[in-house]
């Protein structure tokens, strides 16, 4: 099969059964809960294999292990009602542990700073930007936020890669972080993500309310957030020298190769709700 199939299976198949998980409002969303935390977990892997390539990093499963309590501890949070603020620290006792062991159990410092820093950015990445999805399943809309996100994330890397793939040839290389990115592809991703975050604002304006302009300033926000987080990943693959994050995802290698937009832009979404839309902040 070739990749352009597989790319276009997931698209067309994985994105709707995706969005079609945050719709069973069961249990405030625990099906895609499950989701988030396999991506999470699978993400922490791949990206401890990427910075294992140059440097020394403290034992995976403790990495793995403290990456996973926060998406998990984020969901018992929604259940009981805690503070959003409890996800920090939960992050801030993995880090400190994290330090912690480091410090104990080390026989030698030459990569200790490298060691830690990574094995601590392992949680921000994997573990505490994912949180800003489950956040938003305590909206009262927070299946049509969600969905929309989705949405607007991968309509803007559908639409770089195919644009890209047409009209890219001889416009590439001009982002040294990933040398086959074109200027046609960028283009590309900023007129679909745009275009889907008007489209979603007419097909519900009285969640999406206001002007059209929100909704082109939305979408550029976001088409930004989704093309520097896959630069941004692109950046750990080309140091570490390897192609793919795994191969586990057909036709896009592996996990972080699929989310790396999604996790830069969940932030940016979730605060962007806030000054847009109104929507509260937890």
């Amino acid at each position: 099969m070739s990749k352009l199939v597989q790319r276009l299976l997931i698209f067309f198949i994985g994105l709707p059964v995706i969005i079609g998980l945050v719709f069973l409002k069961m249990y405030h969303q625990l099906p895609l809960h499950i989701v988030i935390f396999a991506f999470s977990v699978i993400g922490s892997i791949e990206l401890y294999d990427i910075f294992s390539k140059n440097s020394p990093m403290l034992p995976k499963p403790l990495v793995v292990t403290l990456n996973a309590l926060i998406p998990v501890s984020t969901y018992v949070f929604i259940l009981t009602g805690l503070p959003f603020s409890y996800i920090c620290w939960v992050f801030m006792f993995g880090a400190l542990i994290l330090m912690g062991y480091n410090a104990v159990t080390a026989k030698t410092f030459e990569h200790a700073n490298t060691t830690v820093t990574l094995s601590v950015f392992i949680l921000f990445y994997c573990g505490f930007l994912v949180t800003f999805i489950s956040r938003m399943t305590i909206y009262d809309d927070a299946v049509y936020y969600i969905a929309v996100f989705l949405i607007l994330v991968f309509i803007c890397d559908s639409a770089a890669w195919l644009s890209g793939m047409l009209f890219g040839k001889n416009n590439r290389g001009i982002v040294a972080a990933s040398p086959n990115k074109s200027a046609a592809g960028f283009i590309g991703g900023y007129v679909g993500c745009i275009a889907a975050a008007v489209s979603t604002q007419l097909l519900w304006p009285s969640i999406f309310r206001g002007g059209l302009w929100k909704s082109f300033i939305f979408g550029a926000l976001i088409a930004t957030s989704a093309i520097v987080g896959d630069l941004v990943e692109s950046v750990f693959k080309r140091s570490a020298g390897v192609k793919d994050s795994g191969f586990i995802m057909p036709g896009r290698g592996g996990v972080l190769d699929s989310i790396d937009s999604v996790l830069f832009s969940a932030p940016v979404f979730y605060v962007a709700l806030h000054f847009f839309y109104g929507v509260e902040l937890f």
